[in-house]
């Protein structure tokens, strides 16, 4: 009975994914739309897209753009005020935690930027190339295609300071993390299938030692919630005073492919950090977790509506902000 009900469950909650994708595509925001660049620049998605595609010629660490982008939103809205550089060192790049940002992202935008520069100067903001580039990131990688809705402005403040505190952490218990989408306006089915960005990329050792030396300051402990063989890998990795920025990979099997693998991996144990893992834990989130590990078309469609709704944050439009002629550096 039980297997039938969660067969059911997953069913019901599919279908849910499905009305929302249809309502969000036919939905755009206010303030932005698809084709706003129609007039103006109508070939920017595809230059975009070949400086994304060129870029991956050259390494797979294009797919860091998808972080670099979920950074720059999250902290106080997709502004690209995390491409801003400066002598001080204080800007959102120089935050602690946005260090381990990969170089190859931020030069993936800077180098669209150029590109589109060349056919239409002054015309689109380093936030909306940031969008593009992140969605296409995930197309190359066999991810989804989905609308990105334009119109962003590029905002005039980036302070290191305030990144810390807007940030998740892969230790914040799943109650903190589901309070800080909420905040930004995104669900709890939003934050699950954002999470499955995981799924690519790289991560460093730092985060995880807690989790697999002294649990807990508990001498020799690791956490319970783990697949002993994934502790075992991980302590191959990341040794006792290795140096904490050698980079792992966020999906052990397939980490070059933008699938569901992740999702299957927490369902094995196999979660990175602590907040990956809390998703399998955590009766609430569950269930979605074994929705998109058995559909990976759900997922897909949960995660670019997730990337539209993402998108909206906190955006500046209209006479906001400003249009960088240099994403590095304000006009």
């Amino acid at each position: 009975m039980e297997k039938w009900e969660m067969k059911g469950l997953r069913w019901l909650l599919l279908l849910v994914v499905v009305v929302m994708v249809s309502m969000e595509t036919e939905r755009a925001d206010a303030q932005l739309w698809t084709n706003f660049y129609k007039s103006s620049c109508p070939n920017v998605e595809a230059i975009v897209k070949k400086a994304v595609q060129d870029k991956f010629k050259v390494t797979l660490a294009t797919t860091a753009t998808l972080r670099l982008f979920f950074h720059d939103c999250i902290i106080q809205g997709c502004d690209a005020s995390v491409m801003i550089a400066n002598a001080k060192g204080d800007a959102e790049k120089d935050a602690p935690d946005n260090l381990s940002l990969a170089g190859d992202a931020f030069d993936t935008v800077i180098r669209a930027k150029k590109a589109v520069e060349a056919q239409c100067p002054g015309v689109v903001s380093c936030a909306d190339i940031l969008a593009i580039a992140a969605r296409d990131a995930v197309v190359q990688t066999g991810g989804p295609n989905f609308p990105v809705e334009l119109g962003r402005r590029d905002g005039l403040t980036s302070q290191a300071s305030i990144v810390h505190s807007n940030l998740p952490h892969p230790d914040n218990d799943i109650n903190s993390i589901i309070k800080f989408y909420q905040g930004r306006h995104l669900t709890v089915n939003e934050m699950v299938a954002l999470s499955g960005a995981h799924t690519v990329g790289f991560s460093h050792c730092a985060p995880v030692f807690s989790r697999i030396y002294d649990y807990k300051n508990k001498s020799g402990a690791v956490d319970p919630s783990m697949n002993p063989a994934f502790v075992r890998d991980l302590q191959r990795v990341c040794p006792r005073n290795v140096d904490p920025a050698i980079a792992i990979n966020m999906d052990t099997f397939t980490p070059n492919n933008f699938d569901n693998q992740y999702y299957k991996s927490l369902i094995a144990g196999r979660g990175l950090f602590a907040s990956d893992q809390d998703l399998y834990s955590s009766t609430l989130t569950r269930p979605m977790v074994e929705l998109f590990a058995a559909n990976q078309t759900a997922f897909f469609q949960a995660f670019s509506v997730a990337m539209v709704r993402l998108g909206r944050f906190g955006v500046k439009t209209g006479t906001e902000g400003e249009i960088r002629r240099d994403c590095t550096t304000f006009n």
